[in-house]
């Protein structure tokens, strides 16, 4: 028994050693085994670094005894990461790693890391430590691929918030009238008609237009009715007396005022006029009156229908027809509002008269988006926030399009819903969360949505379809550039491009460095370089430029 005992004990021995002096020869031969990465170059795409590796170990160079923990590792200026260890055994291990033959064999994995500012410039090494029993023997260290390719992350990221437009008119219209009315079957002009209030407020309206420097009549009419009661023919006949005798007060009514002969028409009967009075009335029937006009179209069917209802009749004739015995004196007016200067010099002083289109004319004008974001501030003190709903939304888009997110949630909060909602999208892209904001966009209609959804595919690493909705918004130079740079669209990429901005300049080389273009790339980094000096560090560290003078 004692002998068995020490025979066995010699065979450990040996075994040990035998695994010992394995894991060493595993170190020594590291040369051997083939490593193959994709992508070469690693990239960042949506925040990861997601690298293939595949492992090919030849014949006779696993050991079955020996256990092998590879530890993918980013190294780059100011730190490192490292991925999960990957483990794998030999046959004879009897354990849960992932076995390798000793005949050979290959091994493929996917290995992840979260993008780390600083990794732009760095490498992917893999250690390597082989053990048996009790020892442990460290691998060379072998570096499989270079990166790290962050072009994605020059995307203009804020999004964009649409503001809205003003509807401040540069001139306004309107009219001043006058109403001659007249006893029913006549179309005599009465003396009390002229000498009456309407006719004194038309002649007040005409000397206010003139005294106004800013008014002018720009052309007058005269436009005669009858009330719809009686025969067609004799109604079409009287509406046209009306005209004539109408015109001829015109003259006197008109006086003094310069203005010119007015363009005289007559309608006949006035069933839009009846409709009109009749929908406005207290009448106990009017919903019946209002029904049978829209049930009948010929006159005389109407007039009688409404003549049937006797009650309904008699309260007509008292309260409405002779309100539609008459002619219409108007004059159009047109007033010229005020410029751009004089809304500048009305703020400057105080901004008491403006009104809320007046401060998103000012506001539109503004060069700086502090001056705009100022300008909606004082409409929003001036007037109150709930008599200036546009400039809270305006003012929040513009904060938003400044990239000053929590101060435009401050402002969001007071919007009704819709408006509120147009903006989520935004909001969710400047914090940083794509998939709500690709949510907020998916059913794009607008420039702005669309190139906001762009965004947010970008971002996602989605660039592809970046390229699709971008190229399907006008005005999207930057962004879609960059999309097509992603999808190595390169020609496209440079017909994009439409201004020469320090960025627009930066794509450019990317573009030219991509192709092999080494002059183009120098020219075009100098000129960025020169209008955004920041660009020349990111330049140093970006792999786009590896192997070029910067």
């Amino acid at each position: 028994m004692k002998k068995f005992a020490k025979l066995f004990a010699v065979l450990a021995l040996v075994s040990g050693a035998a695994a010992c002096a394995s894991v060493e020869k595993m170190a020594q031969m590291a040369e051997n085994v083939k490593i193959q990465c994709t992508p070469e170059v690693l990239e960042a795409v949506a925040g990861s670094v997601d690298v293939t590796v595949s492992v090919s170990y030849p014949k006779d160079y696993f050991n079955p005894q020996a256990i092998l923990e590879v530890t993918p590792v980013i190294v780059y200026e100011g730190g490192e990461a490292a991925a999960e260890k990957l483990c794998y055994q030999g046959e004879k291990v009897k354990d849960n790693h992932k076995v390798v033959s000793s005949d050979g064999q290959t091994v493929t994995e996917t290995i992840h890391f979260d993008y780390v500012e600083g990794m732009e410039k760095s490498h992917l090494e893999l250690r390597g430590v082989a053990k048996a029993k009790n020892k442990s023997v460290n691998l060379p260290v072998v570096k499989v691929a270079d990166g790290c390719n962050t072009t994605y992350m020059l995307v203009k990221a804020n999004g964009v918030a649409p503001v809205k437009a003003d509807a401040y008119q540069d001139v306004t219209t309107g009219t001043a009238e006058g109403q001659i009315l007249y006893l029913v079957n006549s179309s005599e002009v009465r003396s009390s008609e002229l000498k009456g209030q309407s006719m004194k407020d038309f002649k007040a309206a005409l000397d206010k237009i003139n005294a106004d420097e800013r008014a002018k009549v720009t052309g007058t009419e005269i436009i005669a009715y009858a009330s719809p009661e009686g025969a067609e023919d004799l109604n079409n006949k009287l509406s046209g007396n009306r005209s004539s005798s109408a015109s001829k007060a015109w003259d006197s009514v008109t006086k003094g005022s310069g203005v010119a002969a007015p363009e005289v028409k007559s309608v006949g009967e006035d069933w839009e006029g009846f409709q009109k009075l009749v929908s406005e009335s207290n009448l106990e029937d009017k919903d019946l009156i209002l029904r049978v006009l829209s049930m009948y179209s010929d006159p005389a069917v109407r007039e009688n229908e409404i003549k049937n209802m006797s009650e309904v009749y008699t309260s007509l004739k008292g309260e409405v027809l002779p309100e539609l015995r008459r002619a219409r004196l108007i004059a159009k007016v047109e007033y010229q509002n005020l410029t751009n200067e004089e809304l500048q010099k009305v703020l400057d002083e105080n901004g008491d008269q403006l009104d809320e289109d007046s401060y998103l004319r000012l506001a539109s004008l503004a060069k700086k988006p502090a001056d705009k974001e100022d300008i909606y501030q004082r409409g929003i003190s001036k007037l109150g926030e709930e008599n200036a709903p546009r400039c809270v939304y305006n003012l929040a888009a513009t904060l938003l399009n400044e990239g000053k997110t929590a101060e435009a949630e401050k402002w969001i909060k007071k919007l009704d819903k819709a408006d509120a909602e147009s903006l989520k999208g935004i909001v969710a892209l400047q914090k940083g969360d794509v998939e709500a904001a690709k949510s907020a966009f998916a059913l794009a209609k607008t420039n702005e949505e669309k190139a906001n959804l762009g965004i947010a595919l970008i971002l996602n690493g989605e660039y592809e379809d970046a390229a699709r909705v971008l190229a399907n918004a006008k005005g999207c130079c930057y962004n879609l550039a960059l999309a097509y740079i992603l999808t190595n669209q390169l020609d496209a990429a440079s017909k994009a491009i439409h201004c020469e901005c320090a960025k627009c300049l930066y794509l450019k080389a990317i573009i030219a460095a991509r192709e092999g273009n080494a002059s183009a790339v120098k020219e075009n980094l100098a000129k960025a370089f020169e209008k955004d000096a920041s660009l020349k560090e990111r330049a140093a560290k970006d792999i786009e430029f590896a192997g070029y003078e910067i």
